[in-house]
This record gives structure tokens, sequence and C-alpha cells, in this order.
């Protein structure tokens, strides 16, 4: 036989191991399902041997389709085929008797849940079975090339984004042996961790744009008003991220030169795009439907994520009336579409992610960007140190171990960064700490009458939404019209989405925005031109600020005034731009940072007219949150600030990216410098071309020994 096609004692037992558990499940299935009969136990063998052949045969073609077709034609043809593929195997194999095709299609199910048992029950990494013929014929072509990759071609890198990790808990998840794979990178010395500040506003579209693109000016929080066009900007809602990116965007961003974004807010320019909200409301952006085809075709692969998120949300109600039982506090109400929500981010868009950064790291992509929101969104409702948020933090490090392993298998080497966007603090909510919310006590202080409160939890929507779109883009005209619909709000006559503009006449808008992102609230006076100065809020809504700052949970206010932006505090004032305090400053224990962060967001254009901010526990480094979430971040204080930056331990920082304004502390300040380090890395080691400024090449063509 020739070389080329041998096939090895080690690929027939890997072979043989990945069929053992769908073999046995069938078997099970076969005395539980009355239209489903085995004759003999080693039938169910054959049955899933033929199963993994006709994959083999079949997904191929199913790609080049699903390529041309786009991402909806990927689902509709992963899911009839993995029906008619069962039904083929079961019908084909001697010893079988299936009694049609929805016979076939209990099979299926029930085969997914005693696999996925069995996993649990032994112990097998489930991020592993999703990609785990893609190792297998790795490994297979790796052995019998005879060679390792060649350590002269240039190296890949795949950047994982842990949302909302904070540093301080990724070291007690080391030390604690909660993160295995992050604790052997780090222990083992082939990485090294540092913090970096993740400025005000500490959200994910700030964090990530300055990631990207290299640049988050213009973002003031996770959602904010606007009063040239009279729109409330959600920054997860496709229309809007593209917008936002768009206005970024120079056209080299950190994945221009042939990189993958994967479940992002935004591209980083990168030519393939997939579940990234910026692209997935513009069809010619799509990613490729073949990108798909692994977790929608794979035999049990989807079903199989289908019944986990069921036990994920079965979990979730268990652990939600926990929390209510034992008292624990602070903590909110865990119910609704959040329920939901947990099994679709912890389960299915977990699995997709993985299959889709594995596809294109067998592809050889340069680089490769995603992001895992199954922690951040968990630690919103849970609590950022509680056992669910934890739980769901090692899973993300059970990810890193599947693609190193995936790595391993790869047509050239790959090397990981893992950062989060921003840390998370924790907090009773405003409203449970006053009775009422953030709207409420503006309303009554300012005598407003009209008003639109945005205060409800968004963020965690986002990915599922970036998915639903990106898939339902390539549906008919008419649906994508639903889409954009459904995408829309009219309220008080304020227009979420960037299709038109709001009222022109001043005297339509509402009288009273209010917007809460995290601990950070932002209230806009649409019908007032302009920024809202100090000296107009005495004159006009002369009880307001000194009511805000008499509430229990607020701090401080920012507001601009003709000495330019002010933090005011209850007994004291810091004028931003002269940097001199008043009285006591409201500032204080809030850390050597805050007024330069306050400051830069005071004076973009699209500041709000007054920043509301939640006060911080001077014992506990809690905050309280203007939406309903026990975990927040979005302004100031506790954990928030503190992102995580994990690299190879001879990629170091660079000097003259280091901030040095706080004595004692050295680090990364801001998603911008984070941007530049993770470029000139990148163009160090051949992953990106380096752009030339002025005709002269960038810093980036130096080598890495030039820094170490």
């Amino acid at each position: 036989m020739p070389n080329g096609l041998s096939i090895s004692s080690r690929d027939l037992r890997d072979a043989l191991i990945g069929l053992v558990p769908n073999a046995a499940a069938l078997l099970v299935s076969s005395w539980i399902l009355a239209g489903l009969e085995i004759a003999h136990w080693w039938w169910a063998f054959a049955v899933a041997a033929v199963t993994a052949g006709f994959d083999a045969l079949v997904r191929p073609t199913l790609r080049l389709i699903a390529g041309f077709a786009g991402a909806i034609t990927a689902l509709v043809l992963g899911l009839s085929a993995q029906v008619a593929l069962i039904t083929a195997a079961l019908v084909l194999v001697p010893g079988v008797y299936v009694s049609g095709v929805e016979a076939a299609a209990q099979a299926l199910l029930l085969v997914a849940l005693l696999a996925a048992v069995t996993r649990w029950l032994v112990g097998v990494n489930d991020s592993s079975y999703i990609v785990a013929d893609l190792i297998r014929r790795g490994e297979s072509r790796r052995r019998r090339r005879g060679r390792p990759v060649d350590e002269d071609d240039p190296c890949g890198v795949v950047i994982v984004q842990i949302d909302g990790l904070p540093y301080p808990l990724l070291g007690n998840g080391i030390v604690s042996g909660v993160l295995p794979t992050l604790s052997r990178w780090v222990r083992s010395g082939s990485h090294e961790m540092t913090p970096w500040w993740a400025q005000v506003p500490s959200t994910t579209p700030a964090s990530q744009a300055g990631i990207l693109h290299g640049r988050n000016d213009g973002i003031p929080a996770f959602r904010w008003y606007e009063k040239d066009t009279g729109r409330l900007v959600v920054a997860n809602r496709p229309d809007d991220a593209a917008t936002i990116e768009a206005r970024l965007s120079d056209g080299h961003g950190l994945l221009a030169d042939g990189g993958v974004s994967v479940s992002n807010m935004f591209s980083g320019d990168a030519p393939t795009a997939l579940m990234v909200m910026s692209r997935a409301a513009r069809r010619g952006d799509l990613g490729p439907g073949s990108s798909y085809i692994r977790f929608f075709f794979s035999p049990f692969v989807l079903a199989r994520a289908l019944v986990l998120t069921v036990a994920e949300i079965v979990k979730e109600l268990y652990q939600g009336r926990q929390q209510r039982v034992r008292g624990i506090e602070p903590r909110i109400r865990r119910r609704g579409s959040y329920v939901a929500l947990r099994g679709l981010t912890n389960v299915v868009l977990r699995d997709l992610n993985v299959a889709l950064v594995a596809e294109h790291m067998m592809a050889g992509a340069p680089v490769i960007y995603v992001d895992f929101v199954d922690y951040d969104e968990i630690a919103h409702h849970a609590g950022v140190m509680r056992p669910e948020s934890m739980d769901a933090l090692a899973g993300i490090d059970l990810v890193l171990h599947t693609l190193q392993r995936v790595a391993d298998a790869a047509p050239r080497n790959y090397e990981f960064v893992v950062l989060s966007d921003h840390g998370q603090s924790q907090g009773a909510t405003f409203r449970q700490l006053t009775g009422r919310t953030l709207e409420a006590a503006v309303r009554e202080h300012s005598g407003a009458a009209s008003a639109v409160a945005e205060t409800g939890d968004v963020e965690g929507w986002g990915p599922l939404n970036a998915l639903l779109t990106d898939v339902l883009a390539t549906a008919r005209p008419k649906t994508r019209r639903a889409l954009r619909r459904m995408d829309r709000a009219d309220e008080a006559g304020v227009i979420v989405g960037p299709q038109r503009s709001g009222p022109a006449d001043l005297s339509e808008r509402p009288e009273l925005v209010v917007v809460g992102s995290g601990n950070l609230g932002l209230v806009w006076f649409p019908r007032l031109p302009g920024r809202v100065t100090v000296e107009t809020f005495t004159e006009q809504h002369p009880g307001l600020i000194p009511g805000l700052l008499t509430e229990p949970g607020i701090a401080f206010v920012v507001a601009d005034s003709a000495r330019g932006p002010l933090v005011l505090g209850r007994s004291g004032v810091r004028v931003l731009l002269e940097d001199v305090v008043e009285g006591h400053d409201p500032l204080s224990g809030f850390g050597p940072r805050a007024a330069a962060d306050l400051l830069r967001v005071a004076e973009m254009k699209v500041a709000p007219d007054l920043y509301v901010h939640s006060t911080l526990h001077a014992r506990t480094g809690e905050v309280h949150a203007f939406e309903e979430l026990v975990g927040s971040h979005g302004g100031l204080g506790g954990w928030q600030n503190q992102a995580v930056l994990v690299h190879p331990a001879g990629w170091e920082i660079d000097e003259d990216l280091l901030d040095r304004s706080v004595p004692g502390e050295e680090m990364l300040y801001g998603a911008g410098s984070v941007h530049q380090q993770l470029v000139r890395w990148l163009e160090r080691i051949g992953a990106r071309r380096a752009e030339p400024v002025d005709g002269v090449p960038g810093p980036g063509r130096r080598h890495l020994t030039d820094t170490m």
C-alpha cells in the first residue's frame, strides 16, 4: 500500500476508541426504543463504524455546497444529513432493524445523551470529542510524513479571550488547581501571566475595539445615546456594531493579514469572520458556511450539544434555588430568559467556537481570535467567585487543553495567548440598595416627565444574537427585513439601531435618557442641545446633582463645566483638567488611575451629560450596578479594571508600552496598548506583515531576540 494511504496500528486503536461510546450508546438505545432492534452487540459497533465512514465520505461534499450557499445551508444540510446518515447506517447493517426515520431520529438523540453521560462518567473531555476526528487525522498525517512541522515555517497564534476574567481570580484559579491547563503553562515556564488595566468604560465593546482595532474613542459605555442622531446605540446589535467598527477601522486591524475572527463583537479587519457582530448583518461578509459543517453535521455532535444544553438549564435552576435556600448574598433573581441563555452560551456556543477554531487551525490560519463568554455571563448573575462561575472558568480551561491537542496535530506550530477584555466586580445592585432604579432617582431629582431607561441586561445575548443573525442573514430578503424590524424599537422617540435618525425636532425627543453600564450610569437630556454643563444644571435642574449625591450607593458624578470636566462628590470636587481637588477628593479610594480614566471618557464627543458612579466598599471592594446584575463591570472599583494577559514566556512586553505613572506598578494601560503589543508580537514571529510607516518598516520587523 502506498505510504500516503498506510494505516498504522495507532490509527486503528484511535478509531476503535472513538467508536466504543457510540456503539455502547446504540446498544442501550436498542433496549429502550421500541422501533430499534440490534440482534447482537457487535452489530452496534458496525453501525457506529458505518456512520463514521459515511461522515468521512459525505462531509467534503456538504462542505463544498455550504461554502457556496452559506451558513443557513450548512445548518439545514447538517441537521438533515445527521438523521439521514444514522437512518442509512441502521438500514444497511445486517442484524439491525429500524422502523423508520422517526425511530432513527429518536436513536440519534438518545445516543447523543448516553454518549455524553458515558464521557462524563469516564472523565473524557467533551471539547475533545467535538474535534476528535480532526485531531486523529492531523496526527496520522504527521506520523505518515515522518517528521515534525518545519521549524522555519512561520508560527501561528491562537488568541483566546476569556470574557470578564479578573487577574486576581486567574491567580486563585492557578493556585487552587481549578485551571489545570493554565496552571501547567505558567508553572512550567512556557507562559507568563501579567495584568493590564482596562480603562473606563471597562466593557467588552470598548476593550475589544481597542484590542482588535487599536482605538476605542467614541465608546463611552456598552450602550449610549447620541444627540446628533437622536439614537440609542447598543454595541451588540449587528447594525450598531457595524457602524462602530466603520468609525474605528483603518483596514489594518489586528487580524487584517489573513486572520480569523470568531464570536467577537468586532472583526479586527479579519478576512474570515464567523459569528462576529459587526459582520453578522452583512451577507457579503459572512463567514463561509463550510466552516459550520463540522458542528452541524458530525454524527451526534449537535444532538449531544442540545442534550447538554437542557442539562445545563436544569443545573442552573438547581443552583439558583440553592442560592435562595442558603441565603447567599448578594444575589439576584436568576430566572426567565437567562436560564436558557446560560445553557446556550455554556454548551452550544462554546462547542461551536471550539469546532470553528479547530477547523481553522487545521487549515493553517496565521492568527485566530476567539471570545468565550461563558464565565462572564454566569458571573453577572451568580457572582464573581461562586461555584457555578468557577465551573464555567474550568470549562474554558478544558477548551484550552483541547486546542493545545489540536495545535499538536496542526500543519503549523501554534502559540497561545490568553487574555480578558476586563475584569469583574461584585455587589448588591443599586435597586437592591435603595429600592428604586437610577432612572427613578434621576426623574425625582430633575423633575423630568418623559424618560427612556435602558438598564436591563443586554450584554449576554450578544453572541447568540450574532450566531442567529449570521445564520439567518442568508435567508430570503423577507426574512432579513423581519430580522431588522426585530432589531429596532421605537420608544418615546428613540430609535434603537442605525437605520434612521431620531426626531429632528428636539421637542419630540424624550426629556431624559438613562442608561446603566455596570456600576457606571449615564444620563442625557436630549432636548438640551450640546453637552449640558454644571452651570446649566444649576439653572434648569438645580436639585439633580445634589439630590443624586445624597442617594445611598452613589459616590460621585462627572459633568462638564466652564473649567472642563468635574468630578463632584458629597464633600468635594476634583477638576480633572487642572488636577485640582477642592475639599475631600471624591476619587479617594478608587485608585491612582481613576482621574485619567474619567478625564478620557468625559472628553469624548459622545459623553453623556452626566456620568453617575456607584460607591465602592472599602473593605470588600464591592460596587453597586445600575443594572440588575450581581457581577458587573463598566466603571471603577474592585476587580473590573484588572484584566489578564497570558503570553509565551519568550515574548517580552516592550518597555516603551508599559505605563509607569503609578509608583511601583508597570503594566499595559488600556486596550490600545494591548493591541500594539499583540501586533508587534505577530509581526516578529511572521504571523503578520509589518506595516511600513512613511516608508520605514514598523518596529515589529525586529526579531524576538532583539528584545530578549
